[in-house]
């Protein structure tokens, strides 16, 4: 409710914030829990709904949340028919982590970690080091990948255990950046369509007396970013997608689990000023602020020096009715990013960090015009973007 014109705005509680399902239930739970049951060590189980399997297939789509399947029965009926399945058959969902952004999102699958410690913590983040702002999905400007990102992911780890370990996916991606740090382990296999990459998948998933192999699309994502998920365009590549699914989910040899999920969820922004708030046009917001990072509806915001606590008391007053606005400590202390943050990491995370909780983004029509021009977007806290499906086939 508005409040009356006599009275200040009040600022967003951090308390109604809410905080990913770490270590019970979010991305990063999902594959050390899935190869603590194909007795890789050093690994257990923290989704405790899930029951082992010999051979574990993880389908990631890219940008579809469990609240657009659960509205679009007629565009995907297969994953619809499946969402009681979901979380070990309780029906539930996932949560992504903070920010709900894929860089961030495919790290904490592949890492197992949260990205307090993997320490990817958002579409672009201040390195400490240089200053400058690090874009951690098309790894610009170049960053050393292993001094970035040190730990090994669980691909790894269970390829040397002994686990028959793949990648299916588009073959771009084989030698970036992102997928060394995140998802590389055992083999990678490049593949052009959806169909080949069900397919290779269900080969490679059957190649192995225990195997885990990931594959994914990234369309759906693309679509919604340029045309909002309201769109046609976004519609028939969830028709597409539901039915790469349905082909890999046919051809499950035996002992199998399919786990189908995705790094976040979406939401459509309107086009205009009440909606988009333009940082290069708001002198107050811009007040204090070296660099702001981050996406949209997850920012980092990074101070001059000696302005942290008037940059978060502007923002606050500017925004705090739209975005649960904290200081660095306390969003780490909300556990936003995890239960524990990694030194390394700790200057990565802004001054200020807001994260959206109505309708709307903070855009920068001037430094970040492609980003600022799209339809569809997400990285904050709220269900539409934090909860992902856990989708489950058994063979």
């Amino acid at each position: 409710m508005a409040q009356p014109a006599w009275q200040d705005p009040v600022p967003l509680s951090l308390d109604t914030a809410p905080v990913p399902e770490y270590g019970s239930g979010s991305l990063a739970d999902l594959l050390p829990t899935l190869v603590a049951g194909q007795e890789v060590p050093g690994f257990t189980a923290a989704i405790h709904e899930l029951t082992p399997a010999d051979r574990n297939c993880v389908f990631l789509i890219d940008g579809l949340g469990w609240e657009q399947i659960i509205a679009h029965p007629d565009e995907a009926p297969f994953l619809h028919s499946l969402l009681p399945t979901s979380r070990g058959g309780t029906g539930r969902p996932l949560t992504a982590g903070f920010p709900s952004t894929t860089a961030t999102s495919l790290a904490s699958v592949g890492t197992g970690l949260p990205p307090g410690e993997h320490g990817l913590p958002g579409y672009t983040a201040r390195n400490p080091e240089t200053g400058e702002l690090m874009n951690q999905l098309r790894w610009k400007p170049w960053t050393a990948p292993k001094v970035w990102q040190p730990y090994p992911t669980v691909f790894q780890l269970a390829d040397a255990a002994g686990v028959h370990t793949a990648q299916v996916s588009a073959p771009t991606f084989e030698q970036t950046p992102l997928t060394k740090v995140a998802l590389s382990g055992g083999s990678f296999l490049g593949r052009l369509s959806g169909e080949d990459r069900m397919d290779v998948a269900a080969q490679r998933l059957a190649a192995g007396d225990r195997s885990l192999v990931y594959t994914y699309y990234s369309e759906v994502d693309g679509k919604g970013h340029r045309f909002g998920t309201d769109s046609d365009a976004w519609r028939g590549q969830l028709m597409y997608v539901d039915g790469l699914a349905r082909r890999l989910a046919e051809q499950l040899p035996p002992r199998s689990a399919l786990y189908i999920t995705a790094d976040h969820g979406m939401i459509d922004i309107p086009f205009d000023e009440q909606s988009r708030i333009d940082f290069d046009e708001d002198w107050e917001l811009r007040a204090g602020v070296a660099l702001l990072g981050g996406e949209g509806r997850a920012r980092h915001v990074y101070a001059v020096p000696g302005a942290q606590a008037d940059v978060l008391t502007v923002w606050r007053e500017v925004l705090g009715e739209q975005f649960w606005v904290a200081s660095r400590d306390e969003a780490i202390a909300a556990g936003w990013f995890g239960p524990t943050i990694d030194e390394r990491v700790y200057g990565r995370i802004g001054d200020v960090v807001a994260a959206a909780h109505d309708d709307v983004i903070i855009t920068a029509s001037v430094n970040e015009p492609h980003e600022s021009a799209m339809a569809g977007v997400h990285g904050s806290l709220t269900p539409v973007e934090q909860l992902v499906p856990l989708l489950e086939v058994r063979s």
